[in-house]
């Protein structure tokens, strides 16, 4: 890149094959119809292939290239076999989006049981570290590539009754440094998006509960929330050649939140 690089080539993604957990809705459904627009090769990834389908299907509706692959990230076997799917179809993976995550324990922390706690550790935890893990493997096979995952503002300040979520997101932005660090001589980048309140199923409780979102709302000086495709943006950015000195981020995107 040179400072006479035209601005659309900035964020050309032209061919370049991508992976996006948690795909089939919301933010994860928005970065992956983004990054396809910007001429990535988007492998539309979620638990359930129907929905995955759905979303790979409108892609491919709107001239983009995109088919659609289950995965659990919180089944290592699952997270093997979309590797090798992509290894074997594609030869290679440039940009790797660990979006999925799970939220199972709305209420006090203490009352969080083990089946609670084990399930968002294994997805937002593990799933996150061995899909890293997997990408980097790939990546480094073809000279490089780029990671992001969504973390969350709760990782930075915990969100009330949120108590084993945040501790899973605040461990995604340390994995994130970690991550970046040592890949750097790899030429991979890795990046993390930390989204505010929006508006997704996700966020449902929070948003749709008066009472509580009167009060989430008093703290975002912006006075709203966000709608998906308002992260899409900041995950397009990290991925493209515009972020190319970019690795080992944290970037908010809530509305002024955390700076209140």
């Amino acid at each position: 890149m040179t400072s006479q690089t035209r601005p659309a080539a900035l964020f050309d993604l032209g061919g370049k094959i991508t992976v996006v957990t948690g795909a089939s809705r919301g933010i994860g459904e928005s970065i992956a119809r983004t990054l396809a627009a910007a001429g990535a090769e988007v492998i539309v990834s979620s638990r359930k292939l129907a929905d995955c389908e759905k979303v790979a299907a409108a892609i491919r509706d709107g001239g983009g290239k995109a088919e659609a692959w289950a995965c659990h990230i919180g089944e290592l076997a699952q997270i093997d076999a979309l590797f090798a799917h992509v290894e074997q179809r594609y030869g290679r993976l440039d940009i790797l989006v660990n979006n999925a995550a799970t939220n199972p324990h709305y209420g006090p922390i203490w009352e969080t049981d083990v089946g609670a706690f084990q399930k968002t550790v294994d997805v937002n935890i593990r799933g996150y570290w061995f899909m890293s893990s997997g990408g980097v493997k790939l990546m480094q096979k073809n000279g490089g590539g780029v990671i992001v995952n969504t973390a969350s503002i709760n990782g930075v300040v915990p969100g009330p009754l949120q108590g084993i979520y945040s501790v899973t997101k605040s461990a995604v932005i340390a994995m994130t440094r970690a991550f970046a660090r040592e890949c750097a001589p790899l030429n991979i980048r890795v990046n993390a998006l930390l989204p505010g309140l929006t508006d997704t199923k996700f966020a449902a409780t929070l948003i749709q509960q008066g009472e509580a979102n009167a009060g989430f709302m008093s703290h975002i000086p912006m006075g709203r929330h966000a709608s998906p495709d308002e992260m899409a943006g900041t995950v397009l950015y990290l991925v493209s050649p515009a972020a190319s000195y970019t690795t080992g981020a944290c970037i908010n995107v809530d509305g002024g939140y955390l700076t209140a």
